[in-house]
């Protein structure tokens, strides 16, 4: 069949037509597939909102060690690779067979989870494994576990399977560092990688939904070849998808992890203080627990900051969680029955915190925390936005002027509150377009 000069010029357009839709589908897709290899570096923006409002979460450090007393991993003898030095008070024979002994027949998952929830938590963590190399979980790729010690149950499974009947969101503490594996950090590393991404598989693939991976790298999280973290992160997302990461499995992961302390003022990236009830992570006889007070001004003024709070407590060796605490942390939930809006969903600021405060919002509402008055009234700096409107959370009635020099409340003595005093500032826009400020004190 003969092809005309005209046909055959329709056939070369067609033909170029076609190369370039098919560059252009291949272009596409390599853009698409350097976007999906790139996406296992952050967690998705929905996710980490999500953990943005519930701001309050229970973090738990337990193990065979409580048998003793004394820190978890930390009070193991013998070398620390990893960790800069120094050893613990227990010798390595003794710390290593505590697990021969540890029988903690008063454990109750649901029991656990649900004082989480009567204490405000939205979310829980639990150390699976900590630097002392024991899994809290029934690892096939270990002998050193729970399910060897005479307790015999997968504590991890239990916890995970409460967390999901209750509506609890899970986390997983994870320890890279491992004192006790032979292969950690010596000339057979490779060998202890290997171990360190199975054992992540498992923890991910046989616990249902896990929504956070809380890793502490230690010395390692500024070396992400000691853990392959570009495989590591790799698999984590692709074994749970909506998974966050923090900081500490030596990428930058998907928030901050300030310890034991309040971090300071951040809203362009998460972040979240990690904080012991007493002075040990791990259960420890007659600590010095916080008031109730130093709790929920401390929780105040993380989400002022605009972070989360994840705050741990330490199990007794019978797998009770030491009475007291509970006591505690249930004041902290009913406080946040009546006052958690001005908590949960909400950002920090405008005004930072400081001696006198913090301040959260929440659309046009803004939550003033008076922790400290020093005398009737306090003030606040200028703002852009007008109010429209006020009122004493916590009871009482606040007289409230705004004037281009800043904003002055005041309320009668008798209205203050020893813990928090809450005014709400509804504006005639949102929160959202103020700069955060600083307050004079």
């Amino acid at each position: 069949m003969k092809i005309h000069r005209l046909d055959k010029m329709l056939v070369l357009v067609w033909l170029g037509i076609a190369v370039c839709f098919i560059t252009g589908c291949a272009a596409e897709q390599g853009t698409s597939a350097k976007q999906e290899a790139e996406d296992y570096l952050h967690a998705k923006t929905k996710d980490m909102q999500r953990w943005r409002q519930m701001r309050f979460g229970m973090f738990v450090h337990w193990g065979p060690v409580s048998l003793k007393g004394t820190e978890i991993g930390w009070s193991r003898g013998g070398k620390r690779p990893g960790s800069g030095g120094g050893t613990g008070s227990i010798p390595v024979e003794i710390y290593d067979n505590l697990y021969k002994r540890f029988n903690p027949i008063k454990f109750d998952a649901d029991e656990w989870i649900q004082l989480a929830k009567d204490s405000g938590m939205k979310y829980f963590v639990f150390t699976t494994k900590h630097h002392d190399g024991f899994s809290m979980f029934d690892s096939k790729l270990t002998d050193y576990k729970i399910t060897n010690s005479p307790f015999k149950r997968d504590v991890v499974k239990e916890l995970a399977d409460a967390c999901h009947r209750k509506g609890i969101k899970l986390g997983f503490y994870y320890s890279q560092p491992d004192w006790y594996h032979p292969d950690f950090l010596t000339d057979d590393h490779d060998r202890y990688i290997k171990f360190l991404h199975g054992q992540l598989r498992e923890l991910l693939s046989n616990y249902g939904t896990v929504d956070i991976m809380w890793f502490d790298g230690l010395g390692g999280r500024k070396h992400p070849e000691w853990w392959d973290s570009e495989n590591m992160f790799k698999l984590i997302r692709s074994l749970q998808p909506d998974i966050i990461i923090n900081n500490r499995g030596g990428l930058a992961g998907d928030h901050d992890t300030p310890e034991q302390k309040i971090g300071n003022f951040q809203n362009d990236r998460p972040w979240e203080t990690c904080m012991t009830i007493g002075r040990q992570w791990a259960w420890k006889p007659n600590d010095d627990i916080k008031s109730l007070k130093q709790c929920l001004q401390t929780l105040v003024r993380t989400a002022g900051g605009d972070g989360n709070f994840l705050f741990n407590v330490g199990p007794m060796p019978d797998g009770r969680i030491e009475p007291g605490q509970a006591d505690t942390l249930r004041g902290m939930g009913q406080w946040l029955k009546k006052y958690g809006q001005s908590i949960y969903g909400t950002r920090g600021g405008p005004f930072k915190p400081g001696k006198w405060g913090a301040s959260t919002y929440r659309g046009k509402k803004i939550y003033v925390h008076v922790l400290n008055w020093k005398d009737d009234s306090i003030v606040l700096p200028a703002i852009d936005k007008k109010i429209v409107k006020s009122s004493v959370l916590t009871g009482g009635k606040a007289d409230v002027e705004q004037t281009d020099q800043g904003i002055k409340i005041s309320i009668p003595k008798e209205h203050h509150k020893d813990i928090d005093t809450i005014v709400i500032l509804k504006l005639n826009g949102r929160g959202d377009d103020i700069a955060p400020v600083d307050v004079e004190e």
